[in-house]
């Protein structure tokens, strides 16, 4: 296997959201990701990218409703694995669910386990229980939501599970420096690659987003670094790097043993 396919081309999608408009969301990001089409292999959209980080259940969708459809046509479209978080409804209540979309027509999800209070967010959904480390291209990947990135036991890479972390979010301008400061701390402490792909803008609460979409490599470098502007920036990724590192700095050997209960 040659050292050029164990490399993950990873496109982050920084951008400004309409709010609760589905199809506003999908029309405009359709436009943007237009020129990944063969050019990239992952592509990471925000949390709640149809809507915002909105606490209504208006435009929740049903399990594979039209905006994991639409997933998966760009999946298809881009011969890339697509990636972002919706508002589900499901028997149980609403869900913040982390879509993976397969240029195959298959899909993989994650229910956002920490809830984010201080917006009432879990009053109005339900938490998830189970995490998810999917496999794309020789890469382990595990994927999280916003809030997820505060709560290092439920990020832990136990046993070198995955290679790279990702969270989707919608982080609040006001707290970016919590932002910054924890992408890298989740990429040290687990050995991996962590990419954070946030919104802009200002949302429907009044609530302004800075971005700071990054990509930080397990030494806790910044790869990519967004900023405040509306982009899409993408940059190949290493495993030959990332198990050569491991081998010769193993810190995850000395982990600490426990289970979650």
């Amino acid at each position: 296997m040659s050292l050029s396919s164990l490399n993950l081309r990873v496109s982050l999608v920084q951008t400004d959201l309409v709010w609760d408009s589905p199809i506003s969301n999908c029309g405009q990001l359709e436009e943007q990701l237009t020129h990944l089409v063969g050019k990239t292999d992952l592509i990471i959209l925000p949390e709640m990218f149809t809507t915002g980080f909105s606490m209504s259940a208006l435009h929740a969708e049903i399990p594979q409703g039209p905006s994991t459809q639409w997933m998966l046509m760009q999946a298809k479209r881009i011969h890339a694995v697509v990636l972002g978080s919706l508002k589900i409804k499901e028997k149980k209540g609403l869900v913040n669910r982390l879509i993976v979309a397969f240029p195959d027509g298959s899909i993989q999800t994650y229910d956002k386990k920490h809830l984010f209070r201080m917006g009432l967010e879990h009053e109005s959904y339900q938490s998830g229980i189970d995490k998810l480390v999917f496999t794309y291209k020789n890469w382990r990947i595990a994927p999280f939501i916003c809030y997820d990135l505060r709560f290092p036991v439920w990020s832990r890479n136990v046993d070198l599970g995955y290679d790279l972390a990702i969270y989707v979010a919608n982080w609040p301008a006001a707290r970016s420096q919590a932002w910054d400061v924890l992408l890298k701390a989740r990429a040290i402490e687990n050995l991996a690659f962590v990419a954070g792909v946030n919104r802009i803008g200002i949302d429907g609460n009044g609530l302004e987003y800075a971005g700071h979409s990054a990509l930080i490599s397990f030494k806790g470098e910044e790869l990519v670094q967004l900023g405040s502007e509306e982009t899409i920036q993408q940059y190949s990724l290493s495993l030959d790097s990332l198990k050569t590192f491991r081998e010769t700095f193993p810190a995850h050997l000395d982990a600490d043993a426990f289970e979650l209960i």
